[in-house]
């Protein structure tokens, strides 16, 4: 399963990607927000992917069929690693299908059921975006979406990628390996929890603490 990071911090994604850790990177208008000041997104998208190689989710503004499309062709132009995210509705599959048509990687986003995930991937999606942990915050078992939609795109053969998304702690990173997810996308907080196990500092300090007891080096 791939590893995604969610962010669009240029220093998050220099520390994961030096250390081999991402295979790609998700952003979205929020993220942008938080990282641009006077500097322009598609400055920042060109050093995302001079960064990480791998898919670079850049997701348009535009809320119209039309303007989504001109968004994403333009954004698509930037480098060939950027993948163009579009918001699952009406006017946005009918962008992913134009896209897609087209030879443009895209992420269709804001996924909250099986039945959405099936008409993204009829409209070419490369990429399917559902958001587990915002289901978990209405009440529902976010996870079992990854499950169905995997089931469902086995059963028809469609080639669409389950990148489950809105992951909010390691156990939703388990799950989504389990259930056949083919990326997962997270924040940094939660990449450096899969590191960490308390078994392992304590191996580590007993390892070091024998060596220094014999008074040599290597």
């Amino acid at each position: 399963m791939k590893i995604f990071l969610d962010t669009a911090d240029l220093a998050e994604i220099r520390r994961a990607a030096e250390a081999g850790l991402i295979d790609g990177i998700t952003t979205n208008p929020s993220l942008l927000a938080k990282v641009t000041g006077d500097r322009e997104p598609r400055e920042i998208f060109r050093e995302i992917c001079e960064v990480v190689d791998g898919p670079i989710s850049a997701e348009v503004v535009a809320t119209d069929t039309e303007g989504m499309v001109r968004e994403g062709r333009s954004l698509s132009e930037l480098h060939d690693n950027i993948v163009v995210k579009l918001p699952l509705t009406e006017a946005g599959l009918r962008a992913c299908r134009t896209l897609s048509g087209e030879g443009v990687a895209t992420n269709v986003t804001l996924c909250f059921s099986t039945a959405q995930a099936l008409l993204a991937a009829k409209a070419g999606a490369t990429f399917i975006s559902p958001f587990v942990g915002r289901l978990d915050d209405v009440g529902h078992d976010g996870m079992e979406i990854i499950a169905e939609i995997r089931q469902v795109y086995d059963q028809y053969g469609y080639d669409t990628e389950i990148l489950a998304a809105s992951l909010r702690h390691p156990r939703h990173v388990l799950e989504a390996m389990l259930m056949g997810a083919d990326a997962a996308t997270l924040p940094s907080a939660v990449l450096y929890k899969l590191l960490r196990h308390p078994l392992t500092d304590a191996g580590l300090e007993q390892f070091l603490a024998d060596w220094k007891g014999t008074g040599k080096s290597l």
